[in-house]
C-alpha cells in the first residue's frame, strides 16, 4: 500500500516537472523570438531615421545652393548728390515727388542712353501733375504742369558729372540762374523740346535711385553687381 502511494507521488512529481520544463523552455522561445523582432524593429527605425537625416541635409544643401545662386550680387555706390526743397507741401514739391518715384530704380545698361524726358514721361493733369512755376523761353515766370522737375533733372546732372564714364550727349542751361544748383551746373528739361541726357559708359549696368521730401530731393547712382 504504501509503496502504491510512493510510485503515485513520484508520478506526479515527474509530470509537473516535465511540464514545468516545457513551459520554462516555451517562455525562453517566446522571450527569444521577442527581442529579436523588437531589435529588427529598432534596427528598421534606426535606418529610417538616417536616411530621413541624410535627405534632410540633402534638401538643406540643395536649398542652399539655390538662394545663394539667385541671390542678387551687391551694388557699389557711385556717386549721389542732393538739393535743398522749401520745406513746404506745395504744387511744386508734389509734382517733384511724383517725378523723383517715376525716375527711381531705374536701370540704365552698359552701352545704352539715358534720356530723362522718355524715362519720365509727359506731365499731365491724369498723372497727378499740377500747375507750378518755371521759366518760358524768354526766362518769364510762367506757371505750367510738371512745373519743379527741372530741379530733379538738374540733381541727378550734378550726380553724373561725378561719374567719368557717363558721357552727357544733351543738357541746356535755364535762361536765367536757378537757386538750387550752383551755376553751370543746372539741366533745364522740358518734354518735346529740350531734354537731358547721357550714355553708359562705365562698363556695367546701373541704377538710378531717385527720392524727395519737402526739405530734399536726393538721387544716387550705383553699379550694378555682374
Amino acid at each position: 500500500m504504501k509503496k502504491s502511494i510512493y510510485f503515485i507521488i513520484i508520478t506526479i512529481f515527474t509530470l509537473f516537472a516535465f511540464t514545468g520544463c516545457s513551459n520554462n523552455d516555451e517562455n525562453k522561445n517566446v522571450s527569444h523570438d521577442d527581442s529579436a523582432r523588437a531589435a529588427k524593429l529598432n534596427a528598421n527605425i534606426t535606418l529610417e531615421n538616417t536616411d530621413s537625416s541624410k535627405n534632410t541635409v540633402q534638401n538643406e544643401i540643395h536649398l542652399g545652393a539655390h538662394e545663394q545662386t539667385n541671390e542678387p550680387a551687391p551694388e557699389q555706390d557711385l556717386a549721389s548728390f542732393s538739393t535743398k526743397l522749401g520745406g513746404k507741401n506745395t504744387p511744386r514739391s508734389r509734382n517733384i515727388g511724383i517725378t523723383t518715384s517715376t525716375l527711381n530704380e531705374t536701370i540704365v545698361k552698359n552701352g545704352e542712353t539715358f534720356s530723362f524726358c522718355q524715362t519720365v514721361g509727359k506731365p499731365t493733369a491724369d498723372r497727378g501733375y499740377e500747375e507750378a512755376d518755371s521759366f518760358d523761353k524768354d526766362g518769364n515766370t510762367v506757371k505750367t504742369l510738371g512745373g519743379g522737375n527741372c530741379q530733379v533733372s538738374s540733381t541727378l546732372y550734378n550726380v553724373v558729372l561725378q561719374i567719368p564714364e557717363l558721357k552727357v550727349t544733351e543738357r541746356h542751361a535755364h535762361v536765367k540762374p536757378v537757386h538750387y544748383v550752383a551755376k553751370d551746373k543746372d539741366a533745364t528739361v522740358s518734354y518735346g523740346s529740350v531734354d537731358f541726357k547721357f550714355k553708359n559708359n562705365t562698363g556695367s549696368d546701373i541704377k538710378i535711385y531717385a527720392n524727395s521730401d519737402l526739405s530734399s530731393v536726393n538721387i544716387r547712382i550705383v553699379e550694378m553687381g555682374q
